[in-house]
């Protein structure tokens, strides 16, 4: 049934938000995190995001309707299943990069999992950094200009009325918890995407987002709290507030940079892109790579090799070694 006119919530036409609609919520994340340190089966992706069965099935199904997975029969006496990732999937190797790059510099939570990356080409450790694909220097969002593209316009957001998930889930993986409460939940996301782009007072994000007024209260106190955003008086009217971010909320613009092209490459808008960047510094169109801290290469999701260690409560390590 099509929904009344008044009921439909328009916001501004945007490639992150069709990204969001594939990766956007907290148990996918997880889901994705186990998947690059190494589960391929149902009952592995149980045990290393802590998830209910019936959520893990549902996000794998979810993930296959959406051309990221495809299930591969291993066994077939008795007959048993694995799951792959497409090409779709795999290009979302520089988004689990950037979280991890964030969740590094900007996590404060104890006992996290901690991983040892390394860049098989140059054999070296390496901490994966943001930089133009061009120019090769490290990203900031003060260095990047936009304009709109030939895609802008307005598109129906979906908000899903299912329950919110946070990153709690009881998962053995604890490497990106912070980042994935965050990235997890849409409204969040979307927030961030109207302050990136200049949007910074709650009339003007409410109208930009399409969301509830409570659900935007919220998700910014929200923020607030988690020392992402923080509030100024807006010049000359002491009774209104502007949201900024602060440097550890700008440091999620490469995060926002990487569901931006992953947005505009699989889920393109028919008449192109609706935002169209340029890096400063070099003067050309902006875009992103995750590069190995000591040789300044793409790390690709095919040259990599990790080693988890989890400490447990005894303060012991286990140790897990393998490659995405």
């Amino acid at each position: 049934m099509n929904k009344a006119p008044d009921k439909v919530k328009l916001i501004r036409t945007c490639s992150i938000w069709r990204s969001l609609e594939v990766v956007g919520d907290t148990p996918t994340l997880l889901i994705m995190e186990s998947y690059w340190f190494g589960a391929r089966r149902f009952d592995e992706f149980c045990r290393q995001t802590g998830l209910l069965k019936t959520v893990v099935s549902d996000r794998l199904k979810r993930l296959i309707r959406n051309d990221c997975l495809v299930k591969v029969a291993y066994s077939e006496k008795p007959r048993r299943f694995e799951y792959k990732g497409t090409e779709q999937f795999l290009d979302l190797f520089p988004m689990a990069l950037a979280m991890l790059h964030w969740e590094r510099k900007w996590s404060q939570k104890p006992n996290a999992l901690e991983v040892k990356l390394t860049h098989t080409p140059c054999r070296a450790a390496t901490e994966p950094l943001p930089v133009c694909k061009s120019c090769r220097a490290e990203i900031s969002p003060r260095d990047v200009s936009w304009k709109v593209g030939p895609g802008v316009g307005q598109m129906e957001a979906t908000y899903s009325r299912r329950r919110r998930q946070t990153a709690e889930s009881g998962s053995n993986t604890k490497l990106l918890d912070e980042v994935i409460r965050i990235v997890g939940d849409r409204w969040a996301t979307l927030i961030l995407r109207s302050l990136f782009s200049g949007i910074n007072q709650f009339q003007e994000i409410l109208e930009d987002t399409g969301m509830a007024t409570n659900i935007l209260s919220d998700r910014l106190s929200e923020l607030c709290q988690e020392r992402v955003l923080y509030t100024v008086d807006v010049p000359g009217d002491s009774r209104r507030i502007e949201y900024k971010l602060t440097e550890k909320g700008i440091g999620i613009y490469p995060i926002l940079l990487t569901l931006l092209e992953w947005g505009d490459k699989w889920r393109p808008a028919p008449e192109g892109p609706p935002l169209l960047l340029t890096h400063n510094l070099c003067g050309k169109p902006l875009k992103i790579e995750m590069a190995c801290s000591a040789c300044n290469k793409e790390i690709l999701v095919t040259d990599t090799s990790f080693e988890l260690k989890i400490s447990n409560s005894r303060g012991d390590n286990n140790g897990k070694s393998g490659s995405a």
